[in-house]
């Protein structure tokens, strides 16, 4: 594995960063501004328009355009094409599965110590002062939510119909945001001002969770990231970042019950804040097990 990914290394070739270094000198001031944010910033250009990248240097989208075009390339596109070549795929969850089991080697032993301690460091991190504190801070946030909209996709989107489904239990009605493509929008489409945004997300800027924390700023919504990515570009845009430690280090398979964990130290929090709202909603659905049993005895 490790052969792998070091063939994947060599291979590539950074041809933004060739032509950066090779021309940057003979740029203008404005030019090499625009430039140096693109080399500097890499993952965030490659969801960004000519328009945002203007923004975030200040300059206009012409500037922009004329300063990948002074780098030999054809426009924003094929700019764009060529940071994705560089790169290059992700190392798949097939490829993670096998690096985990191989280092595991068939013993039974050595994989319930890799998953204990991965959960063990993570509670460790979780409960240090600084996500205590980023804790407390999302616990204040929910407790006076409208709504809370519990974005993940992949693997997480199972957490996010648990996570929304224990806070409707609670008291506050909880919406999953977990489905991929357009048909996310659907979802996102019962998102309303006073709701307050969970994201679990890591590094990749996914055009997903982008358009949710867009669609939460145009709102107004507060968001709670759920990250061990904690210098992301979600990291930045986000008004709570809690460290949640999943593993997956040298190619290795995460694991999603630490992710777990959290959401249901943060859930029991929000609960125990309003009690009595927590009491009256789990009391109202005893009531309905009740007719529903009975309705049933009844048809029998």
């Amino acid at each position: 594995m490790n052969r792998l990914l070091t063939k994947k290394t060599k291979t590539r070739v950074d041809i933004y960063g060739e032509r950066f270094r090779a021309r940057g000198p003979g740029l203008s001031p404005r030019l090499l501004a625009v430039a140096s944010y693109i080399n500097d910033n890499r993952e965030v250009v490659l969801e960004h328009t000519a328009m945002e990248i203007a923004a975030a240097t200040q300059t206009s989208d012409a500037t922009v355009v004329r300063a990948i075009q002074a780098l030999g390339f054809a426009g924003l596109r094929d700019l764009k094409q060529t940071m994705e070549s560089w790169f290059g795929p992700g190392i798949s969850s097939a490829e993670k599965m096998s690096s985990t089991v191989n280092a595991l080697s068939c013993d039974v032993n050595s994989s319930i110590d890799f998953v204990l301690e991965g959960h063990q460091r993570a509670c460790e991190v979780l409960s240090e002062p600084h996500n205590r504190a980023a804790m407390s801070r999302a616990v204040a946030l929910l407790a006076e939510a409208r709504q809370v909209g519990i974005f993940g996709i992949g693997a997480s989107s199972i957490l996010a119909e648990y996570a929304a489904r224990l806070f409707s239990r609670n008291g506050i009605p909880g919406v999953p945001l977990n489905r991929t493509g357009v048909m996310l929008a659907e979802q996102l489409i019962n998102l309303q001002r006073g709701d307050v945004l969970i994201m679990m997300a890591q590094k990749s800027a996914h055009r997903e969770g982008l358009t949710t924390l867009r669609e939460a700023k145009r709102l107004g919504i507060p968001t709670i990231l759920l990250t061990h990515s904690i210098d992301s570009r979600f990291s930045k845009e986000v008004q709570v970042v809690i460290n949640v430690p999943r593993g997956g280090e040298n190619g290795k398979v995460p694991l999603h019950g630490t992710v777990l964990v959290c959401l249901e130290m943060i859930i029991l929090s929000v609960a125990s804040t309003a009690p009595q709202r927590t009491i009256k909603s789990m009391k109202r659905i005893q009531e309905l097990y009740r007719a529903i049993g009975k309705s049933g005895a009844k048809k029998a």
